[in-house]
């Protein structure tokens, strides 16, 4: 992949993760300018959007770990509540695929990927070794846990511009 094409898809995919967030439909945007010449398909498209939630996600686990907190599987917990309000509609397209794939291979791969998260979830809240099988179980409660106790972040809104009424006054005052 040349240095302009792996740009090209970056650009591309940050605007599927915008859309996506605004949308929250759940919905694979395949209709956006330049997602099907980027994406061999929904599947190419869905990894891309799985590597990001999942690179999120480590992230913010690393940063929850960091504090070195008394309880891990509640700092991963609260990592997997950061990385759902980071990513709202990576998280939806995630689960709305994962409930209902389009075929079986956008089935097994789902499943692998969670497979791996879950293992992840488990391992960081010192539950286990990655080559322990019973770890894929224990994370998938934890990821359980993080659901259920999730409480989505408030939307914040874009005003545009101007904060306020005081700083419209303030850019036109200095305009003038």
């Amino acid at each position: 992949m040349s240095w302009t094409s792996h740009h090209k898809r970056g650009e591309i995919l940050r605007g599927v993760v915008a859309a996506v967030d605004e949308r929250r439909d759940g919905l694979l945007p395949m209709d956006l300018p330049g997602v099907t010449e980027t994406f061999a398909d929904e599947l190419d498209l869905l990894a891309a959007l799985q590597l990001r939630w999942h690179t999120r996600l480590s992230g913010r686990i690393e940063t929850e770990l960091a504090d070195q907190p008394m309880d891990l599987e509640d700092a991963v917990v609260r990592a997997w509540h950061g990385a759902a309000d980071d990513l709202p509609g990576i998280r939806a397209v995630l689960d709305r695929y994962h409930a209902l794939p389009v075929d079986e291979a956008m089935a097994d791969a789902l499943a692998k990927a969670q497979a791996k998260e879950h293992l992840t979830l488990a391992v960081m809240a010192g539950k286990g070794a990655f080559a322990d099988a019973q770890c894929v179980q224990i994370g998938s409660l934890i990821e359980l846990r993080a659901r259920a106790e999730y409480e989505p972040a408030a939307p914040t809104v874009d005003r545009g511009p101007f904060a306020g009424l005081v700083d419209m006054f303030r850019s036109v005052r200095s305009a003038a």
